[in-house]
C-alpha cells in the first residue's frame, strides 16, 4: 500500500509511533522517525532497518520537524506524508481538574500536545507547497477531546489540547484542500503505551475499561490496533478523504458506562 511513499513520524521511536513506523516499512514505505530519547532513537534505527532513518529532537522546537522532513527528502528523494504522534500526559507537570490545574501544567501540556503538532504540520505544509505536490498529514487526537471520562481521566489541559487538534486539523484541511494536502485525525481511547502505564497497571481502571471499551472482550487497546488506519491515511486509498476524525476506541464513544 505504501510503495514509493516517504513518511516522517514525529514521536516515532516508541509506542504508537514506532508501531506505525514498522507497519509503514512493512507496506513498502521509507520512514524517518523522530524521538527525544537517544536510546529509543538508536533502538528504532536498529529495528526499522535500511529503509528508515531515526533522528533525535524535541517536537516542541520548530527546527525538529523541519530537519526531519529535510532528512526524509535527502535520504529517500521526496516527502509524502507526516504522522504526528508526539505528545503525552501533563499530569506530572500540573495538569488535572480545573481547581487544581496549575498555569505551568496548562502551558506545558499545550506545548507538548498542540504547539508541537502545529509546528510539524506547518513544516509539512510548507514542504508540500515548495515541492508543488499534495500529501497526507495524520494527527494524533484522543477520545478525551470530545468524550470525557471524569472519574479516571480528569486532565483538563490534555482534553483541551486534543479537542484543539480536531479544530486545527479541520481548519488546515479546509484551507489546503485545493492543493491536495489532506489532513485527518485518529482518536484512540486507552492504548497500552509508555504514556499509559498509570492506567494500564491500575486494576480499578482496567475493570472500568472492560465496560468502557467492550469490543473484543473488553480490553485496553494495543498500538497495532491503530496501524491499519494510519496506513490507510498515508496511502493513496485515502486520496479522497480529508478533514476527518476517526476513533479507534474499542467502543468507548458508544458505551453506556
Amino acid at each position: 500500500m505504501l510503495a514509493n511513499k516517504n513518511i516522517v513520524v514525529i514521536g516515532g521511536t516508541t509506542g504508537l509511533g514506532l508501531s506505525a513506523a514498522k507497519a509503514f516499512v512493512a507496506q513498502g514505505a521509507c520512514v524517518v522517525v523522530v524521538g527525544r530519547n537517544e536510546a529509543t532513537v538508536e533502538a528504532a534505527q536498529a529495528l526499522l532497518g535500511k529503509n528508515a532513518r531515526a533522528v533525535s529532537g524535541d517536537a516542541s522546537i520548530a527546527s525538529t520537524a523541519i530537519d526531519a522532513i529535510n532528512v526524509c527528502e535527502k535520504s529517500f528523494g521526496s516527502f509524502d506524508g507526516l504522522y504526528h504522534v508526539a505528545g503525552g500526559s501533563g499530569r506530572k507537570m500540573g495538569d488535572g481538574p480545573l481547581h487544581e490545574l496549575s498555569l505551568e501544567g496548562w502551558n506545558k501540556t499545550l506545548d507538548l500536545n498542540l504547539t508541537s503538532l502545529m509546528l510539524s504540520n506547518q513544516a509539512a505544509v510548507r514542504k508540500f507547497l515548495q515541492l508543488k505536490k499534495g500529501g497526507s498529514i495524520l494527527n494524533m487526537g484522543s477520545v478525551l477531546g470530545f468524550s470525557p471520562s471524569p472519574t479516571y481521566f480528569s486532565t483538563h489541559a490534555y482534553a483541551a489540547a486534543k479537542s484543539a487538534v480536531i479544530g486545527f486539523s479541520k481548519s488546515v484541511a479546509a484551507y489546503y484542500i485545493k492543493e491536495n494536502i489532506r489532513v485527518n485525525v485518529i482518536a484512540p481511547a486507552l492504548v497500552e503505551t509508555p504514556m499509559a502505564q498509570r492506567a494500564a497497571n491500575d486494576e480499578e481502571i482496567l475493570a472500568f475499561i472492560k465496560y468502557k471499551q467492550p469490543l473484543d472482550g473488553g480490553r485496553i487497546g494495543q498500538p497495532e490496533d491503530l496501524d491499519g488506519l494510519a496506513t490507510y491515511f498515508m496511502s493513496e486509498q485515502s486520496k479522497f478523504t480529508t478533514g476527518q476524525v476517526v476513533s479507534v476506541d474499542g467502543g468507548w464513544c458508544i458505551s453506556e458506562t
